[in-house]
């Protein structure tokens, strides 16, 4: 059975391990720095928001979201990081992690989620063509080297 829930101090070690894995997805490495900020961040529950999923109480994915203001609508939430352990995939785990989010983002009177991801992501892709709709949009980003 899949369990979604806050993540606690005793589960950072986990949760590193997690968020490693989905930046070594995306080609990226990341300063201990901005890991050590993440977690604060998540921690505080202020700015950007982290559930962790568990099979047999182990921490087995992760997701990380945030809410911001729209010129269209009410706020909305984006889902900007989402993670499961490959051993697990295909069980339900990333669907659950997915409408925890939404669940919270209804909670907060936003008005829908969002998320990226690459074209390439074919796994990924296949459940999120289940849960939500493509819009089309494409992402566009000047790197400011910050």
């Amino acid at each position: 059975m899949i369990t979604v829930g806050g993540l606690t101090e005793n589960d950072r070690a986990a949760w590193e391990n997690l968020f490693a894995g989905y930046n070594t997805f995306y080609g990226r490495t990341l300063a201990p720095e901005l890991v050590d900020r993440a977690w604060r961040e998540f921690s505080s529950g202020e700015r950007m928001h982290a559930l962790g999923a568990r099979v047999d109480g182990e921490l087995v994915g992760i997701v990380h979201f945030l809410t911001h203001v729209s010129t269209t609508s009410a706020d909305v939430c984006y889902l900007q990081d989402l993670f499961t352990d490959p051993g697990t995939r295909g069980r339900g785990v990333g669907r659950a992690l997915i409408e925890a989010v939404a669940g919270w983002a209804r909670t907060q009177g936003c008005a829908r989620v969002y998320w990226h991801t690459q074209a390439s992501n074919t796994t990924a892709r296949r459940l999120y063509d289940q849960v939500a709709l493509d819009k089309g949009f494409l992402q566009y980003q000047i790197p400011l080297g910050t």
